[in-house]
């Protein structure tokens, strides 16, 4: 058994304090939108999306910030290890976005329509994995509700 002096262990203890006050700050602080992330598609119907994943937590947390468009048949998904109730705000967003909060099986849960630059919270209405961003209006021009299913990898199918 090897032993670690009480030095190194106060030393790794303010490193890693200092990395929980220091993640956050990293999304504050972003002036500018996250590269493209890798894609994956995604079909709702006969509809084929485009989806960057947005899978480590500063992806999640810089999301669609500052971005000033997308395209059509282009979202953001938001994949979690675990199941829980997700809420999303529109800081820094400069897009008007709609969300479904998505089931492990695809199945839309609940979609909520975003406003540009609100700190409002839009919450999943139980515990999912999954969130799609998607320009707003999307899903309801595709007659898309709780309930509707969503196909592609992630989910499974």
């Amino acid at each position: 058994m090897t032993s670690i002096k009480p030095s190194r262990l106060l030393a790794a203890a303010r490193r890693t304090a200092l990395l929980f006050v220091l993640l956050p700050l990293a999304a504050w602080a972003q002036d500018g939108p996250q590269p493209r992330l890798r894609t994956v598609p995604l079909t709702a119907g006969m509809h084929v999306i485009q989806a960057e994943l947005a899978i480590t937590p500063l992806q999640q947390q810089t999301g669609m910030m500052f971005r000033r468009s997308m395209g059509t048949n282009e979202g953001m998904l938001f994949v979690n290890d675990d199941s829980d109730v997700r809420c999303f705000w529109m800081r820094n967003t400069l897009i008007p976005l709609a969300i479904a909060f998505v089931a492990d099986d695809g199945t839309i849960v609940n979609i909520a329509e975003m406003q540009p630059q609100s700190d409002q919270s839009h919450c999943s209405t139980r515990p999912v994995r999954f969130a799609l961003e998607m320009n707003a209006g999307w899903f309801t021009k595709r007659g898309l509700k709780a309930g509707s299913k969503l196909r592609g990898a992630p989910f499974g199918n």
